[in-house]
Order: structure tokens, then sequence, then C-alpha cells
């Protein structure tokens, strides 16, 4: 029997997204001043590096791990090369740090330049850039950049300077599994420092447009003690074409705008009964001790989704749970949900031992049960 209870049903989602042409600010603009306002914040599109060598599946540094999905033959690479066509390509957007209780985590002051100080505004977004490529010949073999830029006041010619710029590789996680028939989605638990802490990626992708996808990374410390959620992060990301290893950014033509200090989704929108069907894995590869390619459950689920556990509140129609089961396993459930709107979902869920293991990972597009249903 299965750990999760997760479900799929879609119905029709409205397109909610904006002109691709239409300049957005990247960050909120200071209150204007008597006398000089403070102009506002834009980031130009700009080639970084005009002899960047051509795009490459996988860092020269970096080992290869090729993984199946338990199955053999075609149908196995013909999955994995439909996710990497849809996953590989120039990810642009903005990302933000939340506290358990969902509050936005101000940027740190050293990177905030002074005019917003000055004003009193707070700044809890980054502009962020995450080129991502996969291999379509070899499963599992996936590798991203996540890149954080500065923010800047004004229209410096030089506005796109780099804060921090770090890579990961499919090879280096504990678990990876990708859904190949949701668009690019994907869960990954990295391993992060010495201590038994692990970072629960989900990356889950629009089902209306395959273009617009958010990723939720929930920081959960295991250990002696029963696990606990540390803090999250939340990427809300667009597609601007195929991979160029992040040599030109979206600039003003970004699609996607500051959101961490937008309004929290309502409580009222997760709980209650959900109806699904899902995509699953609960069975390691013998060969890599990892997951790859989620399989579909035939058998259709229903969830009473209430506040047990951790249930953290946060902007873009999205939330993340986190809760210890109350057996002699231990289990430790975490997931992410993305409401999208006349009564659906998508939901992405990873299930860990005490110690860290992953047992489970699923993928599910469920819908609100009717009451009198």
């Amino acid at each position: 029997m299965h750990l999760l209870s997760t479900q799929r049903l879609l119905a029709p989602i409205p397109n909610g997204n904006g002109n691709a042409n239409h300049i957005r600010a990247l960050l909120p603009l200071p209150p204007a001043a008597p006398a000089t306002p403070v102009p506002s914040p834009l980031i130009r599109r700009r080639t970084r590096n005009r002899e960047s060598s051509a795009p490459r599946a996988v860092s020269p540094a970096t080992p290869v791990t090729v993984g199946t999905d338990g199955s053999t033959g075609a149908q196995s690479d013909n999955k994995w090369a439909a996710f990497a066509a849809r996953v590989s390509g120039e990810w642009d957007g903005f990302g933000a740090e939340f506290t358990v209780a969902g509050d936005p985590v101000e940027l740190p002051a050293n990177v905030v330049p002074d005019a917003f100080r000055d004003w009193g505004v707070e700044v809890f977004d980054w502009q962020t850039q995450c080129p991502t490529l996969a291999d379509p010949a070899t499963p599992c073999a996936l590798h991203y950049r996540l890149v954080r830029l500065l923010p800047t006041v004004g229209c410096e010619a030089d506005a796109a300077t780099v804060h921090t710029s770090h890579q990961r590789h499919a090879s280096s996680a504990s678990a990876f599994a990708y859904d190949g028939a949701a668009g690019g989605s994907y869960v990954a638990a990295w391993p992060k420092g010495p201590a038994t802490v692990l970072e629960v990626e989900h990356c889950v992708v629009r089902p209306d447009n395959e273009e617009v996808r958010v990723r939720v990374v929930q920081t959960v410390a295991l250990g002696k003690d029963e696990a606990r959620l540390r803090g999250l992060k939340v990427f809300s990301e667009q597609r601007y074409g195929p991979f160029r290893n992040g040599d030109q950014l979206g600039g003003c033509a970004l699609r996607e705008s500051a959101f961490a200090a937008g309004e929290k989704l309502a409580v009222s929108e997760v709980l209650g009964q959900w109806e699904s069907t899902a995509r699953f894995s609960s069975a390691l590869n013998p060969e890599t001790g990892k997951f790859a390619g989620l399989e579909p459950d035939d058998e259709p689920r229903r969830t009473a989704r209430d506040e047990a556990g951790v249930m953290t509140l946060l902007p873009k129609q999205l939330w993340s749970s986190f809760k210890v089961n109350d057996d002699d396993d231990g289990d430790v459930v975490c997931e992410v949900g993305w409401v999208l709107g006349s009564g659906s979902a998508v939901t992405s869920t990873c299930v860990l031992s005490k110690d860290g293991e992953v047992k489970e990972i699923a993928t599910a597009y469920e819908s609100r049960v009717s009451e009198t249903t």
C-alpha cells in the first residue's frame, strides 16, 4: 500500500500569463520624495559573455550517474528524453526565502541599495536565473545553475551583477524523481552540510502552460530529536528559450515580478476533501540507489487535508505542509501545493524516513470535492 494519499483531477484553468513584452520593476518603488524622487529599479537585458562556450549536457567536472526508472528499452528512454526537452532551457524569475510561519526574509542589508533603506522600503526578492540542461540520451543526467542578481535602483547600463552562482547536479542528489507526463516537474532531495539536513526541492510545472513553473525548497532537519522544518525557499520562474548557459538576462522582457510581500494563500483554499489519482515512485533503482521516473497509480484517491503538522501559507497561491507520522516508523511527509483556481490544485509530495531515506515521491492533480458529494 502506498504511503501517500494524493489526488489527480484537473478542472479547466484560465491562463493568467501577462504580456511577454510588458516591463516590470525588479523591486517595489520607494515613496516619492518631495524634491528628487528615487527612480524605478530596473534590470536591463544584457549579454553577459559573448565568448561563452557552447552548451554542454553535463559539466566536465561533474560525474554522470546513469539511472533508469526500473523499466528497460525505448519506453524508458523516451520518457526521459521527453522530460529532458521540457526541463532544459533558460528559466528566469524571482526567488525569496520564508520562515516556517510564512514570513518573507529580508535581503541582507549589504546588498540593498541605500535608496531603499533611506526610504524605509524592505526588499525581499532576488531576481534569479536558472539555466537548466538535461541530456536526453542519459537518464538522470541533469544540472542547473542558480544565479542571484544584486538588486539595483535606476537604469544603470551595467545593472546585471551576479551576487551568487550555485550549481547542482542530479548525480549528487540522494534521490531524484521526474514526472515525464507533467512537463518538466521533478522532486529532488539534496544533502546539506555535515548534519542530517536535507533540502527537498519540488519543481512543479503549471499544467496549462509548460513555460511557467515554481520551485519550492523545504529545508528539513533530522536527527535524534523529532524532524523539523527549518525554512522555505520559493522561486517563481518562466522559460525564456533554449539553454544558453545563462549568457543573457530576461531583463526588461521579464514576465515575472517580485512576489514575497504579496498576499498569502487563504487557508480555506487548502483545507477540505480533495480527490485525484497520482503518479508515484516507491522503489529504489538497484543500480543507482535513487528514484527515476514516476509511474501512474490507477486507483482514485480521496484525502481530507487538515492543519495537522506544520502548514505554511505562501504567496503565489502556494502552500507547504510538513508532518511527522504518529506511528512507529515516524515517517516525515513533505508536501507542496499550488492552487490553480476553479477548485483545482497540483501537489508534489516526498516521504522521508526519520533517518532521511527517501521512501516515496508523488505528484498529483487534485480537484476539491463538494461537501454534498
